[in-house]
């Protein structure tokens, strides 16, 4: 059941019961006064209903406002103390999270409600003191969820279809109803609206562009940044972690409804360990690009303060704004450095993994973690605990299949160049034991030899000499590639290739 729904069904079992006090905490007055229409016609009962601007209605009723002479709580009380087993609802409630000469009097008038057997609802996004909430019952209408989301998106579509040319189906409703998360009834026709107007109708194209000001609706904090994705980025290699990309996309937007059913969540996120300058830090943009979601680099270092308990506020603040913008991918680049604690660490390091694990296994938002490691020997053991990450992979340094392909990527993209087969497996041949990183540095190497020089000056000689320049990683670091490797083995699942040729 939707949370319209299960909320709808505990306020009508209240009134039902005369509690006096039923609170229905909400930012969406109109989808609480919609709730108390319906329940109205279904009990058959006349509901009382104020605010500021119309004063005392009844909803469902063709009567004309009532002046409560701007005193509605006077006003509440005389008609508590007339008539019995009335049901009054009090909409946009303000000050009412502290002890003050209006609670008190709000009090009263619930002494009376409960004398009379009548019912006050409050709406109200405030937070209430307990001597108010001591009377009755809190109800808490959160924002939409997926079915209302999905809901509202076909309503919206059938009411400009024939007006507009709209190409979503049904598999680009969920995926729109999965990125308006967060989003209230109003901002989701204020955006799918705005989406209309200025393209001319309702596009595919248009779906990634859903949350672009979702950040806008919460405040930033420092340690979250949005990044910008090339949206036409290639990525060569790591065709394993794009085939498992691939697969736990479509449980990712998956309805929340359809997940429960089948006992599942979203996949949390992946852990990156590997060779440096083998495309770990690039494979955030590449998922944020795949799955057409917003990208955020959490630099949890950051968060640290010399001040006692602002780095556990801030860490929360940062979870929260991470929870607020989803769906999204969150990138953690070189978590060992942020997360590292060792036995004799301080007590603020140690809270603050605490505060983040916790996170990282309770949290029920749409947010795909990529974490980056260039040396996991340093990350504490909780961090590998089943249901926090989704799947360790590792990425090794590419084979000849990989080479060849990030050649051909690189030489196309940079030097406007199409290799021969001769000259590529050349090329393939002397970057024996390159990084991703290191085949891109010697082709924009002859790149900017190419860009100096002239298209005339370009030859095979001279990219050769650039790849023959660079002292590759695996010759450099010989000690260090093979323990990275020997702990990927045993660990993790290949990023790349399952099996290196020559092995």
């Amino acid at each position: 059941m939707s949370n319209y729904i299960d909320t709808k069904k505990e306020v009508y079992n209240y009134i039902a019961a005369r509690t006096p006090l039923i609170i229905i905490q909400t930012a969406e007055r109109e989808r609480a006064e919609r709730m108390l229409s319906e329940i109205g016609e279904e009990l058959g009962e006349e509901i009382y209903y104020y605010i500021d601007t119309k004063q005392v209605t009844i909803i469902n009723s063709s009567k004309p406002p009532i002046n409560a002479d701007g005193e509605p709580l006077a006003y509440m009380a005389a008609l508590f103390s007339r008539k019995k087993k009335t049901i009054f609802a009090f909409g946009d409630v303000k000050k009412i999270s502290e002890d003050t000469f209006y609670t008190r009097e709000l009090i009263n008038v619930l002494y009376l409600a409960r004398e009379s057997c009548s019912t006050l609802i409050l709406i109200t996004s405030d937070r209430v003191i307990q001597r108010i909430a001591h009377f009755g019952m809190i109800c808490r209408l959160e924002l939409p969820d997926s079915t209302e989301r999905r809901r509202r998106i076909i309503e919206f579509k059938k009411q400009y279809d024939g007006l507009y040319k709209i190409e979503w189906d049904d598999n680009d409703i969920d995926r729109a109803s999965a990125l308006l998360r967060g989003f209230t009834e109003l901002q989701i026709d204020n955006v799918l609206s705005n989406e209309i107007v200025a393209s001319k109708g309702l596009y595919r194209s248009n779906i990634a562009g859903l949350t672009n000001q979702k950040s806008r609706l919460y405040s930033s904090v420092s340690s979250v940044a949005e990044v910008t994705v090339d949206r036409d980025m290639q990525v060569s290699g790591l065709g394993g972690l794009k085939e498992w990309l691939s697969m736990k996309r479509k449980i990712f937007f998956a309805s929340d409804a359809l997940l429960k059913n089948y006992g599942l969540e979203t996949p949390k996120g992946i852990l990156l360990a590997g060779v440096p300058g083998c495309g770990k830090s690039f494979s955030a943009k590449m998922v944020a690009k795949e799955w057409e979601l917003p990208l955020y680099r959490f630099d949890i270092g950051t968060i640290y303060d010399k001040w006692m308990g602002e780095s556990e506020r801030k860490m929360q603040e940062a979870l929260e704004f991470i929870d607020n913008v989803s769906p999204c991918v969150l990138w953690v680049d070189e978590i060992e450095k942020a997360l590292a604690v060792s036995d004799g660490g301080n007590d603020t390091s140690k809270r603050i993994l605490g505060q983040f694990l916790f996170w990282l296994q309770e949290s029920r938002s749409r947010v795909f973690m990529v974490a980056t490691a260039n040396d996991v020997t340093k990350l504490p053991p909780e961090l590998f605990r089943k249901g926090r990450f989704s799947e360790i992979f590792f990425i090794d340094l590419p084979d000849s299949d990989e080479r060849r392909s990030a050649i051909e990527l690189y030489s196309r993209k940079c030097l406007h160049l199409k290799l021969k087969q001769a000259q590529l497996e050349e090329l393939v041949n002397i970057s024996e034991g390159f990084s991703y990183a290191e085949i891109e540095y010697a082709v924009k190497e002859a790149a900017q030899y190419l860009l100096i020089n002239g298209t005339e000056s370009m030859s095979i000689k001279i990219i050769k000499d650039y790849f023959a320049k660079v002292v590759p990683i695996e010759r450099r670091d010989k000690e260090k590639v093979s323990r990275i490797r020997l702990w990927g083995i045993e660990r993790a699942v290949p990023a790349g290739s399952t099996k290196r040729k020559g092995e």
